[in-house]
């Protein structure tokens, strides 16, 4: 039997955890610099001592993210289109974060390529969460006044449509019209909430926009486990998620 890729990775968990068991009680230094590299490959046997140590830990691992915590009415997908399913299921649930933290935002923003993953009609698991968010993203709230905000919409105007809720514009030559928030127009004086994640904060995605935010504020919760609230949260109240699209970004030909 050879050993797998994910095999590896939890035989890699397994020596981490001994280590820093051991590292906790005692003080460890090297003794000499000499090193031997072992190639694993496809012709490598599996060690049975080690198997040993890491089946259980696999187990219980593999029984946790195949636990089921909702259920969608339809694909969560994101297809290259200005609005997706996928794209307004996490935004919404970033907003729900928001109101969580006690912080509720006005916007929330993602990008296409933070979003890994689709899922599937029908059951959603724990697993389906990690392969939609498999960063270690944070949630996070910044405040952007309206000129800054009309930069937010010329960003998602040029790059065709980008993950958001609270906020609605039509993009017709690449460039926003009738922006709106919360059902209302764009106000270039006022200062509006935008709940996030901090890898787009700190300015990933080419959004340097949002590294000069008015004010911030970092929340350990990360964002994947926003999710898994959210999620949570509809089968608590007996329900399945229905996302729908409603023509918040559009383009105009």
């Amino acid at each position: 039997m050879k050993l797998l890729k994910h095999q590896l990775q939890y035989v890699t968990f397994g020596i981490l955890a001994v280590l820093l068991s051991i590292s906790c009680s005692k003080r460890l230094s090297p003794t000499q610099k000499d090193f031997k590299q072992y190639e694993i490959n496809k012709n490598t046997s599996d060690d049975d001592a080690i198997v040993a140590i890491y089946t259980p830990y696999k187990q219980q691992m593999q029984a946790e993210m195949n636990r089921v915590i909702g259920f969608s009415e339809f694909a969560l997908t994101k297809e290259k289109a200005p609005e997706t399913l996928m794209g307004n299921f996490f935004t919404q649930a970033l907003m729900d974060a928001s109101e969580r933290v006690n912080n509720k935002a006005d916007i929330a923003f993602a990008t296409k390529g933070g979003i890994r993953n689709e899922i599937k009609a029908g059951e959603i698991t724990v697993e389906n969460v990690f392969e939609v968010m498999p960063f270690e993203n944070q949630l996070t709230i910044i405040e952007l006044n309206g000129e800054q905000i009309q930069k937010l919409a010329e960003f998602i105007a040029a790059t065709a449509g980008q993950p958001v809720t609270g906020l609605s514009l039509s993009i017709q030559n690449k460039q926003p019209i009738a922006i709106q928030i919360q059902g209302k127009n764009l106000d270039k004086n006022k200062v509006y909430k935008v709940v996030t994640y901090d890898y787009l904060a700190n300015g990933g995605d080419n959004l340097d926009l949002f590294t000069h935010a008015l004010k911030r504020n970092d929340y350990p919760q990360k964002v994947r486990e926003s999710l898994m609230d959210y999620i949570s949260n509809f089968t608590k109240n007996g329900q399945k998620i229905k996302m729908q699209l409603d023509g918040r970004v559009k383009i105009i030909k």
